[in-house]
């Protein structure tokens, strides 16, 4: 995911949808998520892996994933692979796909802002976001924070952004 070595990560918008679908598909919510050298650490409150005889059925508890690089890649060819189902890219009615989702557009803002750290967590569906960005010689951190509200919104207009035409670059700065 890296094109060279101490490059930032390129393509955000694939990596968090992917690991958004992961997220959704392990019943996760409250997200942690981290960037490491080689991966990620995503960690989330959820249901623990048991029996309907566990002592701790119906309870919650914090879940954690490294995610390596080569497992995210797996997870992003696995999510291209769906591409082009009946509703692939829509939200599903109760939203059981809204990481898959939000991490989307999320990553989406993260690509334009080419970070080269990324840390984020999510709570009741609104996010708040900590890039470092490195200019010149100095490095600086940004936070940034999307309501649920804000994340509904650039979900339901992503399929309209995505049709339109990139805007025309110039030389100026």
């Amino acid at each position: 995911m890296r094109i060279y070595e101490g490059s930032p990560r390129q393509d955000w918008e694939e990596v968090l949808r992917s690991i958004g679908a992961f997220a959704d598909g392990e019943h996760l919510k409250d997200v942690l998520f981290l960037e490491l050298e080689g991966g990620f650490l995503l960690q989330g409150v959820g249901m623990p892996a048991g029996s309907a005889d566990s002592d701790h059925f119906g309870a919650q508890i914090k879940r954690s994933y490294e995610l390596t690089d080569d497992q995210v890649g797996e997870m992003m060819d696995g999510s291209m692979a769906k591409r082009g189902s009946a509703d692939a890219d829509l939200p599903h009615p109760d939203l059981l796909n809204y990481y898959e989702l939000a991490l989307r557009v999320i990553g989406a803002y993260i690509d334009t802002q080419k970070p080269h750290d990324v840390f984020l967590f999510e709570q009741e569906g609104s996010f708040v976001l900590r890039l470092f960005n490195v200019s010149s010689a100095r490095g600086k951190h940004q936070l940034s924070e999307f309501t649920r509200d804000e994340i509904l919104a650039m979900i339901q207009s992503a399929p309209e952004q995505r049709q339109q035409p990139a805007p025309e670059t110039t030389g100026a700065q």
